[in-house]
């Protein structure tokens, strides 16, 4: 193969972005809304409920619990495909400085975070663990902790980014990319739901946006750059 045919070759883009993040967000909201349905209407317990009440959930519910298990696992493989190709679509854009490099960082650090919170789940559907309320307690909250603060967090880091390059590269609309900034400074903020329980509302409250903010990025990003000049931008 000549030089010149090896440098005409078109880079190749990867799978299709939207594809992916929608795939990850559906799966994710299928982990909420199926195992649900599944209980007959009763919900995935609060780790900060009675202790009581997030035994008997377990015990009453092992297979909504495995479906939830299963479905979050699923979800964390699309969202790192995502990452992994947000970063490379951004460096075909001309971005060559850390932010890109950072995004991928953090996505896939959350999707390590929701994989590991969903086999840990799993494991709270195992009939030789539902027989020890202290177990049962302990992996809840170590569910719990890798797949709210443990994702949120570092998922601020891709969402951020995304959204400092697609800001000052103009890459992405200004209310989008600021939009971004907010949801990114908010995960940020949920680091400290680890120490203040009481924060810990501020975890949906970014989850959701989050997780619409990283579609609405699949779409707006553009496909090919609109010069072939390098940005060098955080």
């Amino acid at each position: 193969m000549t030089t010149a045919s090896a440098t005409s070759r078109p880079s190749q883009a990867g799978p299709p972005l939207p594809l992916v993040a929608i795939a990850t967000v559906a799966l994710f909201v299928a982990s909420l809304v199926l195992p649900t349905l599944l209980a007959g209407g009763d919900t995935y317990p609060s780790p900060y409920s009675d202790g009581a009440t997030i035994v008997d959930y377990f015990r009453a519910n092992p297979h909504p619990v495995l479906l939830t298990a299963v479905l979050q696992f699923a979800a964390s493989l699309p969202l790192a495909i995502y990452s992994a190709t947000v970063s490379v679509q951004l460096g075909r854009l001309g971005i060559r400085a850390p932010g890109a490099a950072i995004g991928l960082v953090g996505g896939v650090l959350a999707s390590a975070s929701m994989a590991l919170s969903a086999l840990l789940t799993w494991s709270l559907s195992r009939p030789e663990i539902l027989d020890h309320t202290e177990l049962i307690r302990l992996l809840d909250d170590l569910a719990f902790i890798t797949g709210g603060p443990g994702f949120i967090v570092p998922a601020g880091l891709l969402v951020a980014g995304i959204a400092v390059p697609g800001l000052l590269a103009r890459l992405l609309p200004r209310w989008h990319a600021w939009a971004g900034l907010v949801i990114a400074a908010l995960a940020m903020i949920a680091t400290l739901t680890v120490a203040f329980p009481g924060l810990s509302l501020l975890l949906p409250i970014v989850r959701f946006p989050l997780l619409t903010w990283i579609v609405l990025a699949a779409f707006l990003l553009p496909a090919h750059p609109r010069s072939t000049e390098a940005k060098d931008l955080p």
